[in-house]
């Protein structure tokens, strides 16, 4: 079992409060603004923040063309289709639901790593894709009974967790020996790209002055997610393995479904508290060390 740094640790809080919150920001700066538009104003803003944090650590930017073809995968899957489909499903779900349907990925991560890449999945990690798989039925079967529900955004979100584990599982196997502050420069700057266009060829009619509160939106994306948060969870997607990532990844959608009850007056059902609770379970179920593991770990070393 990896032992997390002081440092590595200081990240994952700073991830989970990030990330957590940034659900109901999200949610009221989509809410009577162009979404597409949205995040393209954010990742507009964030990415020259993250270009002069890698001039300030004079970290290269770089990447030989045999890359590239990587490069461009690492992108689609880690990126493009979580921007695009994520910011479109919360328009239509509370900021709640979309994190707990979002923070499925760990549960398909821990599939794709065993169908794709090799990796032995515990007997007790399908008891988690059967809590995961459940939760989504549950909240599913809300949006179909609810005259305003919408299960398009329970699908594209889902969608977007499962493409977002395999961007995960691929960035843990890439061969790029960049740092990975330089991969996330260029997978940030081709994602701001494609998201320009797709808000130029459909939302370009709907364009507007973002209020004073979008903005504040706008500006806590740019610097806590893009410039910070996505940065971190790729460095330690890449140096860790999943078990690193327990803590932040179990209380993420906790926070997001708590902080949007809470500032946007979200009304919780029990699909929702039920959800909340198979989902932690399941990401429990899979990523959690096993007991002998932990026994070698806390077992004195000899000598």
């Amino acid at each position: 079992m990896h032992t997390l740094t002081r440092q590595q640790l200081i990240m994952l809080v700073l991830i989970t409060l990030v990330w957590g919150t940034n659900w109901p920001i999200m949610k009221f700066g989509v809410t009577g603004f162009p979404a597409l538009t949205f995040r393209t104003l954010c990742m507009w803003i964030g990415l020259p923040l993250l270009g002069l944090f890698l001039w300030w650590r004079r970290v290269p930017f770089r990447i030989g063309r045999e890359h590239w073809p990587a490069l461009a995968w690492l992108t689609v899957f880690n990126m493009l289709f979580w921007h695009t489909l994520a910011i479109l499903a919360i328009q239509t779900l509370s900021s709640g639901r979309a994190a707990i349907l979002g923070y499925t990925m760990p549960v398909f991560s821990a599939l794709v790593g065993a169908w794709w890449f090799g990796q032995r999945l515990a007997g007790r990690a399908w008891i988690g894709v059967a809590a995961a798989a459940l939760a989504v039925l549950l909240l599913l079967w809300y949006e179909l009974t609810n005259l305003s529900g919408k299960p398009g955004g329970v699908v594209m979100m889902l969608v977007a967790a499962a493409t977002w584990a395999l961007g995960t599982q691929m960035m843990r196997h890439t061969r790029i020996p960049q740092p990975t502050l330089t991969i996330s420069f260029w997978l940030t700057a081709i994602t701001t790209v494609w998201m320009t266009a797709l808000s130029v060829a459909f939302e370009r009619h709907a364009w507007t002055w973002p209020s004073t509160g979008i903005w504040w939106a706008i500006v806590y994306n740019a610097v806590g997610i893009f410039a910070f948060a996505q940065v971190a969870w790729l460095s330690l997607a890449r140096d860790l393995p999943p078990i690193a990532s327990t803590v932040s990844v179990m209380f993420i959608p906790v926070l997001g479904v708590f902080t949007g009850a809470w500032w946007l007056g979200e009304v919780l059902h029990w699909q929702d508290w039920a959800a909340v609770a198979l989902v932690m379970v399941a990401i429990a179920a899979v990523l959690w060390p096993p007991r002998s593991a932990a026994a070698r770990v806390a077992a004195p070393r000899g000598g």
